[in-house]
């Protein structure tokens, strides 16, 4: 699969905490954005938005109106005021025809552990069975006091000699990773149909969410209502 121009982060993007949203993923093409969250510290998430599906208000509103066998008031840009009153009925599974797909990069465990607890989408997730933590990058909290960072890391670098020395004696990486933080970061690939996705960002959007998946998540929202406004406009994400 042709994944298209800029798929390799260098290590410079990936310390100024970069989030791409590259323009060829899954075949569709879409224009370029960049969203920098540099406040020097490591493991600042970045993202691929790979999607949506072709026209996804146009498939929404053939989908809603096959319900009502009301196509003939199909025109131009009739989908707004339609998929608006569907939502407002609290009738969104044409929602569910379009779908969005995102790679999240550089979060933490902690972060993706959330995530992943949503039911209806795909999810394909960097192994650590398989793939090996000897060199981990960790995120920081932003909660962290300035005074304490430098201890927060050496304590990241102990358990780096951790997973070091159990390699070393023969554990395998599945066994090995036992003694691994959350904060360790990891790479995540994410599908959802609009209807989890206004579920997800609903959520995770939400002044009660923990910061590192809200920010995300406000990430994810910009990207979707510019797209597709009419699916996500009544999201309003909390600072």
């Amino acid at each position: 699969m042709d994944m298209g121009e800029g798929w390799n982060y260098s290590s410079e993007r990936q310390a100024k905490g970069e989030w791409s949203y590259l323009s060829k993923l899954q075949g569709f093409r879409q224009s370029k954005e960049v969203w920098y969250d540099d406040d020097g510290r490591d493991g600042g998430t970045e993202g691929e938005f790979g999607g949506p599906s072709p026209q996804p208000q146009k498939v929404i509103e053939e989908a809603g109106r096959t319900c009502y066998l009301s196509f003939e008031n199909i025109e131009a840009h009739s989908h707004a005021e339609f998929i608006r009153r569907l939502i407002k009925l609290g009738h969104e599974s044409p929602l569910e025809h379009a779908y969005a797909t995102f790679r999240i990069q550089n979060g933490s465990r902690a972060m993706t552990h959330q995530l992943v607890r949503h039911r209806l989408m795909a999810v394909s997730q960097q192994s650590q069975r398989y793939v090996s933590e000897e060199h981990f990058s960790y995120v920081i909290p932003e909660t962290m006091p300035a005074e304490y960072v430098e201890d927060y890391r050496r304590d990241m670098e102990v358990i780096q000699e951790m997973y070091h020395k159990w390699r070393q004696r023969g554990l395998k990486k599945e066994d090995a990773r036992f003694v691994l933080p959350n904060a360790c970061t990891s790479e995540i690939m994410v599908s959802a149909n609009f209807r989890e996705w206004r579920h997800i960002l609903q959520v995770r959007t939400s002044k009660k969410a923990q910061w590192e998946i809200r920010n995300a998540c406000r990430q994810i929202l910009e990207i979707l209502k510019g797209l597709a406004p009419d699916c996500f406009e009544d999201i309003a994400a909390a600072e």
